[in-house]
This record gives structure tokens, sequence and C-alpha cells, in this order.
């Protein structure tokens, strides 16, 4: 999954609570800034700001491993 792919899914679990950007950058405890970066695919990814996104989203981050 890429950046954009990312993005569009952390947009579409927002949307699907019926969450604004605000609402969830305060229960992530980010910039408002940051989420957009991230939901537009702007944003490097770093894990500390995906958990707690994915945290305020009720959605889990797993990481998988692919051989080149």
């Amino acid at each position: 999954m890429d950046a954009a792919q990312l993005g569009a899914a952390l947009r579409a679990r927002r949307r699907e609570l019926a969450l604004t950007q605000i609402e969830t950058a305060d229960l992530a405890d980010i910039s408002t800034r940051v989420l957009s970066d991230l939901e537009n695919g702007r944003e490097t990814v770093r894990l500390d700001i995906l958990s707690a996104v994915a945290n305020a989203l009720g959605l889990a981050v797993t990481l998988e491993v692919q051989a080149p």
C-alpha cells in the first residue's frame, strides 16, 4: 500500500465514522495539517502518527514484509 492508498483508506474510515478532520486530529493528538497531509498522501508516514490516527479511527496497524 502506498501513501496515497493509505491516505484514502484513512479518509474513507474517518468519513464512515462521520468524524471531521478536526475531531480526528484531536482524538489522535496531532494537528489537522498533519492529518490532511496524511490523508492526501503528502505526509511521510511515521509509525507513531499512523498508530495514533488508526487508534482514533478504531483500526489496527499491521505490518507486512514483502520480499523484493
